[in-house]
């Protein structure tokens, strides 16, 4: 079952809070434990890299051959491989259509101005491992990478017994460089610091447990990282158009990802929001996770009930969902209105999970309120640009008493120096 609260400016504000807290808390022992293999790893390198990958996975890293990848993409159904291949065509031409070229121009005052677009150098991508294995998410974070020109791509991925075989493929359809078997807080550790065969990494991206998030958080500054992703979530507006059954598979369908997830429908409709709670039981029912999908519906979903569009689309803008599903009559007639959200999905037939998987635009999404400020991983995360400044004396000539100017009116004396001797006689 699902809650129906009834917006009144308070009671969807305790809700809210409540999503707001399960993101917030951080584990003192996981963050104290992370610290330390990190800093142990900064100063000893591959060997404390070995001892932790003994100690919790019980195999030292190793690197993953190219005949591995090959073998691992023979031994997948030829449907799945299909499907891999036709996400990675999408999520590839996408990315291609948003990338940044260098431009230059001439500048007012007669010089050129312009900025060069570059690649970032070396990836990290960490894959999880065991019953978190996604292999879209191996493609959705290592193609960008490669539309975007980095030189080197270096997916991590803990050595458990047997790899998860779709990931490895998925790594050969993305075009990894390099796979290692290392998983946990010193695979990050290694890619922050460098360890042994383990490069050191320009940026790192992909999801994990508690203790890789830790870790991430740790590393950047050193390196750049994706975001400390939160519990993911959905956020469907709907109105009395819209089919109560799409409406609560789309709600089942992220509460299946864990107990912390968190989905919510807006509607103006009293009577869809009681047709989608009948719907959540009827599902559930014949649905493989059901005890998770009930813990996390019952802890962090809900349906708001609004007074009307407007105040579903205000209440969506202030929790700036992960996913946002606009399912009304005319979708696009709120999209103007919609500022803040990971992903927006207009319409009965695009559902969330279309975008996880096939669509073209990234599954790694803002959580946690924080597509205010943040966006979706594409082809820009992985650019970085320098400016490009090139005068000769005679476009340099008529601005030079300007620069001067603005240097010594702070006071930076060889600042205004540097203009100064080009001129002296």
């Amino acid at each position: 079952m699902i809650r129906i609260i009834r917006a009144d400016g308070e009671a969807e504000q305790q809700q809210l809070s409540a999503m707001r807290a399960r993101s917030a808390e951080k584990n003192a022992n996981i963050e104290r434990a992370v610290s330390e293999i990190m800093q142990d790893v900064k100063r000893n390198g591959f060997s404390a890299v070995e001892r932790y990958s003994l100690r919790f996975d019980g195999t030292a890293p190793y690197e993953i051959t190219a005949e591995k990848l090959d073998e691992a993409y023979k031994a997948c159904p030829e449907e799945l491989i299909c499907a891999l291949e036709h996400a990675a065509a999408n999520i590839r031409d996408y990315n291609e259509k948003l990338l940044a070229k260098t431009v230059e121009w001439n500048s007012p005052d007669g010089g050129r101005v312009g900025r060069v677009v570059r690649g970032l150098t070396r990836v990290g991508i960490y894959v999880p491992g065991g019953t978190a294995a996604y292999p879209s998410s191996v493609l959705m974070n290592a193609i960008p990478a490669k539309v975007a020109g980095v030189e080197e791509i270096v997916m991590v991925t803990p050595p458990t017994e047997n790899l998860n075989t779709a990931v490895l493929a998925a790594a050969k359809i993305a075009g990894v460089d390099r796979v290692i078997a290392v998983g946990g807080a010193q695979a990050v550790a290694a890619l922050t610091y460098g360890a042994g065969f383990i490069p050191r990494v320009d940026k790192l991206v992909g999801p994990g447990n508690a203790f890789v998030a830790a870790a991430k958080r740790m590393a950047y500054g050193t390196l750049d990282i994706d975001m400390v992703a939160g519990p993911s979530e959905v956020l469907v507006i709907a109105d009395d158009s819209a089919d109560a059954k799409f409406v609560a598979a789309d709600l089942l369908s992220q509460a299946e990802h864990d107990r912390m997830a968190s989905a919510v429908l807006l509607t103006d409709s009293e009577e869809l929001a009681k047709a989608v709670d009948a719907e959540i039981v009827r599902q559930t029912g014949y649905l493989s996770r059901s005890q998770i999908m009930e813990d996390s519906l019952r802890d962090f979903g809900c349906a708001i009930v609004c007074e009307d569009l407007a105040k579903c689309v205000c209440l969506a803008n202030e929790i700036a969902p992960e996913h946002l599903e606009i399912v009304t009559r005319d979708p696009r007639a709120l999209l103007p209105d919609i500022k803040n959200a990971g992903a927006v999905f207009l319409g009965a037939w695009s559902p969330e999970p279309l975008g996880d998987y096939l669509a073209g635009p990234d599954h790694v999404l803002p959580t946690s309120g924080t597509a205010r400020f943040f966006s979706p991983l594409s082809v820009d995360s992985f650019l970085k640009t320098m400016s490009i400044i090139e005068f000769d004396r005679d476009s340099l000539a008529p601005v030079k008493d300007k620069v001067i100017t603005l240097a010594e009116s702070e006071r930076l004396t060889a600042h205004a120096n540097s203009i100064k001797v080009r001129f002296e006689d």
